[in-house]
């Protein structure tokens, strides 16, 4: 009965139903477009991370994320390679360049990393495969998702980074994250000839990998005692805790897009108050004639839910489907990778549930004022 009563209602009054829907329908869309946001900014900090092979990170105790890692001695690493447990470790090195056409034009800010290639540090199989042309003078692979305003990204053509003649010898797959506009790698020999000022015995990250079946725990405890206080050593998972922490609540992005989740919450959870509200209103004499046949409270109270319910139910797949659409643009344009998982999915329709539960309990204050001694 109270399914029946609801869609009645709403198709008797068909104009103010879509509009509430409506009210909903961009509540509910701002809703998955900030939640995306919100989750694919740490999934950006982490993406070069989560394509490179290694157990552990050792980093500057002045690390702040993958673009401003800073640096600490290499002796460091070194001496993190002769811990028990250790197989390898491996330096990275990062360093801001600046691309520019060799005819002149813009200067425009591109990430190098620097790395050995037999090391095999990356789990891409474009770069697995190129390891030898790394190994060339002058030369460099270039991230296919590198910006179109570098310009073609075509084998053999030759570009200035930081005034060095370089040639691109290939291209791979795997995206820039929060790296910035472009990224390349090179061999550590052309890192330094890019960057001649920098100093070989200062890396950024170090990349150590376990022996099979060394405990990971007392490796860390280990390379803890053997480092000096200058660095720090990151697990995998502690590492991915650090960076949603620092992307989530240490940076506007994070801020913006949280704000932007309660916002949204509350601009839905206004349309579908005063929607049921002003129904119920209009409607206060029918709700008394209910009362005055024998239905209780809870009966009328149901119907008002099941309106917030099916109002709710009527943005939310068009809100989906619109998200979906925002998502394939949002990630073509800025390459986040914002996608739609089944966690996300439930959460934003919990939200929706939560506004349409929500709107109705507030309204059902103004269905108390249905008295059947006010038609008789």
């Amino acid at each position: 009965m109270p399914f029946q009563v609801a869609w009645r209602v709403l198709s008797h009054q068909k104009g103010r139903t879509a509009l509430a829907v409506g009210g909903v329908f961009v509540a509910t869309l701002l809703i998955f477009v900030e939640l995306g946001f919100f989750i694919a900014v740490p999934q950006g900090g982490m993406l070069t991370y989560d394509h490179m092979r290694f157990d552990l990170l050792v980093a500057s105790n002045r690390y702040v994320f993958m673009g401003q890692s800073w640096q600490f001695p290499r002796a460091a690493l070194a001496a993190a390679a002769n811990v028990p447990g250790v197989a390898a470790a491996s330096p990275v090195y990062l360093g801001d360049a600046k691309w520019q056409n060799p005819e002149g034009g813009p200067r425009i800010d591109v990430t190098a990393i620097g790395f050995d290639p037999p090391t095999r540090i990356f789990a891409v199989p474009d770069i697995d495969r190129q390891t030898p042309v790394l190994e060339r003078a002058d030369t460099m692979l270039v991230d296919s998702a590198t910006r179109s305003i570098f310009g073609p990204l075509t084998t053999g053509r030759t570009v200035d980074l930081n005034g060095r003649s370089m040639t691109i010898g290939g291209e791979y797959r795997l995206g820039t994250g929060f790296l910035g506009l472009g990224v390349v790698l090179v061999d550590p020999a052309n890192f330094f000839r890019i960057f001649a000022r920098r100093s070989p015995q200062q890396i950024n990250l170090g990349l150590v990998t376990l022996r099979p079946g060394a405990d990971r725990d007392k490796v860390v405890a280990a390379l803890r005692r053997a480092l000096p206080p200058d660095v720090q050593v990151f697990t995998r998972a502690g590492l991915t805790r650090y960076e949603i922490a620092y992307w989530t609540t240490k940076t506007a992005t994070g801020v913006i897009f949280g704000s932007g989740l309660i916002v949204a919450f509350i601009v839905g959870l206004m349309i579908l108050y005063q929607t049921l509200a002003t129904q119920i209103a209009r409607q206060l004499p029918q709700f008394a004639m209910l009362k005055a046949i024998g239905y209780r409270n809870r009966t009328l109270d149901a119907i008002v839910l099941v309106e917030a319910l099916l109002i709710t139910l009527g943005a939310f797949l068009p809100g989906l489907g619109a998200a979906l659409g925002l998502y394939f643009l949002i990630r073509r344009e800025t390459l986040l990778p914002v996608t739609l998982t089944g966690v996300e999915l439930s959460g934003v329709f919990a939200a929706a549930a939560a506004m349409a539960i929500g709107s109705a309990l507030f309204s059902l204050a103004r269905l108390r004022r249905a008295d059947p001694a006010d038609i008789f």
